[in-house]
């Protein structure tokens, strides 16, 4: 475990966080409990200031791998870190369902063993998590956090629910079944069952959801009644240049007060 922090004397992010702590850990199986080399507690202890973790847990869980059947055991292992990790206010990093573990042999599936985290206070700084990169020769892909300020940050895509495709949806929606409950009604086979149910089905419906990325240059603030204002008065403007009177100028004048007012 080591980590490395990012000192700026002017803000970071052309924000107020000087500092950001970058942490990386490889985490090897121990035959005593927490049976990591690490604990969770020293894993996801909350520091003042930006905190990314960077760590190969070498453990599975249903948030980053979805299609993944665990067992009660591995579940209540990773559990244990994840909950670790967001009682510190941290939030997983990893796109859900894409590996970053490919085994050379053909007896094990792919996985994700590589999961990044942030705390709060960077989560608006962290634009994107990828593999874009091709193979390094090992079984473990390269990954790609991509930091950037908030002020020239594009707006996330996000999913059209109303163009769903219904479709080609109707045949995945009627197979669609909820795996059995557990028998055993205690915590941990329970949130076990309810991340995976609630997994499959998100999952489901962003497969047939096509994405939709904002341009960089839209204002998610700007409101219907304000694109209404604003066409107003470029319509006044227009017609007081090209057809300039005292009535048009006042109707200009009046127009661009009240987006100008409104806009405030």
């Amino acid at each position: 475990m080591i980590s490395l922090d990012v000192h700026s004397p002017e803000g970071l992010f052309r924000s107020l966080h000087r500092t950001l702590r970058i942490t990386s850990l490889y985490l090897w199986h121990t035959n005593r409990p927490p049976y990591r080399s690490v604990s969770p507690d020293r894993v996801c202890s909350p520091p003042p200031h930006l905190h990314l973790i960077l760590d190969d847990l070498n453990m599975h869980h249903p948030l980053a791998d979805p299609l993944r059947s665990l067992t009660d055991k591995v579940y209540s292992l990773s559990a244990t870190y994840f909950d670790a990790a967001f009682d510190a206010l941290n939030h997983l990093l990893n796109t859900p369902g894409i590996y970053s573990h490919f085994p050379f042999d053909t007896i094990c599936r792919p996985s994700v063993l590589d999961l990044a985290f942030a705390n709060s206070p960077p989560s608006p700084f962290i634009y994107c998590w990828d593999t874009p990169l091709p193979s390094t020769g090992s079984d473990q892909v390269s990954i790609i956090v991509t930091l950037q300020p908030p002020a020239i940050m594009l707006p996330p895509p996000t999913s059209t629910w109303a163009l769903i495709d219904w479709s080609s949806a109707r045949n995945d929606i009627l197979n669609f079944s909820i795996p059995p409950s557990p028998t055993l009604t205690t915590s941990n086979p329970l949130a076990r069952w309810f991340d995976i149910s609630s997994t499959h089905l998100t999952t489901l419906l962003l497969l047939h959801a096509p994405n939709k990325r904002p341009s960089p240059h839209s204002k998610p603030w700007l409101s219907q009644h304000l694109t209404s204002l604003r066409r107003d008065y470029h319509t006044m403007s227009k017609r007081s240049h090209q057809q300039p009177s005292p009535i048009n100028r006042d109707n200009m004048k009046s127009t661009r007060r009240s987006y100008v007012t409104t806009l405030r």
